[in-house]
C-alpha cells in the first residue's frame, strides 16, 4: 500500500487549503481511510476519517465545522479541505489507511507527511 499526499502549504489565519491522497496497492474497501496531524513537540492526532464505502465520517473536536473530509473512489483518493485555519492548526498532516475509532491499526499505512503552516 501506498499513500501519496500533496496539497500542503502556507496560508495566513482564515485561510483554505485542500489536501489530498492517493491510494495505490488497496485491494479492499473494509477500511476507513483518514488524517492525522503531528504538531513539533506534541503527539500526532487524529483529525478525520471516511468509510470507503457509505456515508460515515468522523471528525476532531478541534476542527468540526471547519474541515471536511470527502473522497473519490474512482481516484482513489481522500481529500481534507480545511477552512477557517487557525495557527493552531500548524503542523505536518499525515492521511493513513485503516483508521477504526480514531487511531490507524498497526497493519495499516502512512502517507508521507504534508505541512501546512498557518500565519496570524
Amino acid at each position: 500500500v501506498q499513500l501519496q499526499a500533496s496539497g500542503g502549504g502556507e496560508v495566513q489565519a482564515g485561510g483554505s487549503l485542500r489536501l489530498s491522497c492517493a491510494a495505490s496497492g488497496i485491494t479492499s474497501s473494509n477500511y476507513a481511510r483518514g488524517w492525522f496531524r503531528q504538531a513539533p513537540g506534541r503527539e500526532r492526532e487524529f483529525v478525520a476519517s471516511i468509510r470507503w464505502s457509505g456515508t460515515d465520517t468522523s471528525y476532531a473536536d478541534s476542527v468540526k465545522g471547519r474541515f471536511t473530509i470527502s473522497r473519490d473512489n474512482a481516484k482513489n483518493t481522500i481529500y481534507l479541505q480545511m477552512n477557517n485555519l487557525k495557527p493552531e492548526d500548524t503542523a505536518v498532516y499525515y492521511c493513513a489507511y485503516k483508521v477504526v475509532a480514531g487511531r490507524r491499526l498497526p497493519s495499516g499505512s502512512w502517507g508521507q507527511g504534508t505541512q501546512v503552516t498557518v500565519s496570524s
